[in-house]
């Protein structure tokens, strides 16, 4: 990550002929939001003076709380390759404070450095590499997306099979323009799905680089006649589209997960963090899977989890560490999807791994079976439960689990769960065609 400071900012602006800024920041629901400014205005912008109707955002206050600032982190400032070179356009991320100038609570970019900050307090930084997994389909003449896959590629197929090959090329490139450590880039299990994997980074700059991250992929796919889609399940019958998370503390440089003299290289703080993981990981699926669609992604027979459970190879545990060299360990996350938050989804994660390691929650013993594929009996006596299977029981496990609804504040909770019931409710109302064609002729 870059530290820029504001001189820094008004010498690129300057030396790269940069017209435009874009204020981007997130709203509670993981939509980035941007206002554009010239260069005229950046003095004003640099000055925490920019103001904006937060009441208009989707989650944000109401009317009386409309009037709201824009507090840009000059670490963030990039420019855009695929803006015009002449009058380039610029973005920096910000921070929302109230007309109080104030952190603002609906904020989630201040959830997860409440987070940070309370990781700091006992002396430890969180990595974090996310797998970031998208679709690319075709769209219509109007330039409407459809559900029409542009090719039939499967795991690790390469062109002329894998026909997003060119589209997953140009994103490579233009993201590692704007400084992206691009460590790998592949189709994926389902045809026309794609994984773009970049480098682990510190907490806030992992949560603001998937914002970036996923802002680029729908920009250039576009470019080529694509649309790019971070849905969890666009298609039944076929793999959903995840963003694990891997996740280790490091606490004066080091990485406190590995330890050598264990004989699988784990630390006790690593068990701890599994355990904090597993204990609050029901409770954290509303906010790691914040859709209705993103429990069809959780079912049976895919490689997506279904229960609780941890172990080491095993794709299908929730949680799992990968077999790595020594001294290089981390504990993969596996049931966030793409649609998620992702400030708000490493918060959680942050928070419920500390909770272990500050209580000292040992996991159950590791699994090797796939938890599918044992008796009701054997995952009872393993420790092993269902994840949530719906939206609304996600969200009944987060409302009876004190420690996310204090990581996400009293503010987020309200509004999330209620806009979170409402989607539910309107899901339960809609006809869908599955109905239709069940049900109009034999009824």
């Amino acid at each position: 990550m870059k530290k820029y400071t504001k001189d820094d900012v008004r010498r690129v602006v300057e030396e790269e002929d940069v017209e435009f800024i874009r204020l981007q920041f997130t709203d509670l629901f993981g939509n980035l939001k941007n206002m554009a400014i010239t260069a005229g205005q950046l003095e004003k912008a640099l000055d925490n003076r920019c103001m904006f109707d937060g009441s208009s955002v989707d989650g944000f206050g109401d009317p009386e709380g409309s009037d709201m600032y824009l507090y840009p982190d000059t670490n963030t400032m990039n420019i855009f390759p695929w803006r015009p070179q002449h009058g380039k356009v610029a973005r920096l991320i910000c921070d929302v404070y109230t007309r109080d100038r104030k952190p603002y609570a609906g904020d989630p970019r201040y959830v997860l450095k409440r987070a940070m900050e309370e990781a700091g307090k006992l002396g430890y930084s969180l990595n974090v590499g996310p797998e970031c997994e998208f679709f690319l389909f075709q769209t219509d003449e109007n330039a409407q997306p459809t559900t029409i896959a542009n090719d039939q590629g499967g795991y690790f197929d390469l062109g002329p099979v894998d026909l997003g090959e060119n589209a997953r090329r140009d994103m490579v490139l233009t993201l590692e323009e704007m400084g992206f450590d691009i460590e790998s880039s592949h189709h994926e299990a389902a045809p026309a799905q794609h994984e773009i994997d970049f480098k682990y980074d510190e907490a806030l700059a992992t949560a603001d680089n998937i914002m970036t991250f996923k802002l680029t992929v729908k920009t250039i796919a576009r470019r080529h006649g694509q649309h790019a889609t971070f849905m969890p399940k666009p298609k039944s019958d076929t793999q959903g589209s995840g963003m694990y998370l891997n996740l280790s503390l490091e606490k004066d440089g080091k990485n406190i997960f590995a330890d050598s003299s264990d004989p699988e290289g784990i630390s006790e703080e690593a068990r701890y963090f599994i355990g904090g993981l597993l204990k609050h990981i029901r409770g954290m699926s509303a906010v790691l899977n914040p859709l209705v669609n993103s429990y069809k992604r959780l079912v049976p027979g895919y490689e997506a989890p279904v229960y609780t459970g941890w172990g080491r190879g095993n794709l299908s545990q929730v949680i799992r560490v990968p077999h790595r060299e020594e001294g290089n360990v981390r504990v993969e996350l596996r049931s966030p999807d793409s649609a998620a938050n992702p400030y708000l989804a490493i918060a959680v994660s942050l928070m419920a791994g500390l909770d272990g390691i500050k209580n000292k929650i040992l996991p159950p013993p590791a699994v090797s079976l796939k938890p599918e594929n044992m008796s009701e009996e054997e995952r009872k006596a393993a420790g092993i439960e269902r994840l949530p299977e719906d939206l609304n029981t996600a969200i009944d496990e987060l409302l009876k689990d004190k420690l996310i609804t204090e990581t996400l504040g009293e503010h987020i909770t309200a509004v999330f769960t209620r806009a979170k019931r409402n989607e539910w409710r309107e899901y339960n109302e809609e006809v869908s065609s599955w109905e239709v064609q069940r049900y109009l002729n034999r009824y």
